[in-house]
């Protein structure tokens, strides 16, 4: 596999930013992992971190390199700070960067397949939001999408002071009223939008933890899901916010975009 650590100038933010990419080698010399084969334009899995981490940390702290090896796919890592992929009223336009910048600049720079039947996106916590609502709100674009602890049910915290974990990001994108209910950062209601609309859906996955805080949120997106007759495989298990998990879980993921 080639790692790519790739700066470049986002039009969107105004400001240099990176994503890291992997990318499927033939190498058949390579000692201790396979080795996918892949010509022309490659299959990708748009891979999206967490509130405290970038566009290193899948990397860091799972061995996703090692375990999309043989599958014959590349792997790109935005880097979106702490935005939860949506244009903040109080900063940049992160949710024009990650559904229209992110994928042109990417094709533009690595032979990444445009076919949505070869693009999936996965993320945890605060990437499991940006995953599904990337899916829901852009189901042309994905054929499949995971979310692993994913905060999936923003607008049911509206009323939660300081929303404890997320602190003072939630006002600096959502705006000081937090007002996320019905609006296309919920993603209740871009389901109920994308059902209605008729429009191919994409498979989805969705893990969390029992132990998880939010255990609950993904509890009740699950059960949306059944109301709505979503094509989506939910599996729960003991566990809590941890990366041990993740790097069990993602295996599971990429075990279930291949069936």
């Amino acid at each position: 596999m080639a790692l790519i650590h790739c700066s470049y100038f986002s039009e969107v933010l105004g400001l240099n930013t990176a994503m890291d990419v992997i990318l499927p080698e033939n190498a058949e010399g390579l000692i201790g992992m396979a080795s996918g084969t892949a010509s022309g334009r490659v299959p990708c899995l748009w891979l999206l971190h967490g509130l405290s981490d970038d566009q290193t940390t899948w990397q860091r702290r799972t061995s996703i390199e090692r375990y999309v090896a043989p599958l014959g796919i590349a792997v790109v890592m935005p880097a979106v700070h702490r935005s939860f992929y949506t244009n903040m009223r109080q900063g940049y336009r992160y949710w024009d960067h990650i559904s229209e910048e992110v994928p042109a600049k990417a094709r533009a720079f690595f032979p990444l397949s445009s076919r949505r039947e070869e693009n999936m996106v996965a993320g945890l916590s605060m990437g499991g939001y940006g995953a599904f609502k990337l899916a829901l709100r852009c189901p042309e674009n994905y054929a499949a999408a995971a979310s692993l602890s994913g905060a999936l049910d923003l607008a049911g915290h509206e009323s939660d002071e300081g929303h404890e974990r997320a602190g003072r990001d939630i006002e600096l994108v959502f705006g000081p009223d937090v007002a996320i209910r019905d609006t296309d950062d919920d993603l209740f209601a871009c389901a109920r939008k994308l059902v209605a609309s008729g429009a191919p859906q994409p498979r989805l996955y969705q893990w969390c933890g029992t132990e998880d805080f939010l255990y609950q949120d993904n509890v009740r997106f699950h059960e949306l899901a059944r109301e709505l007759d979503l094509n989506l495989t939910y599996e729960d298990s003991p566990g809590d916010h941890q990366w041990s998990y993740w790097d069990q879980q993602i295996q599971r993921v990429l075990e279930w975009m291949s069936g």
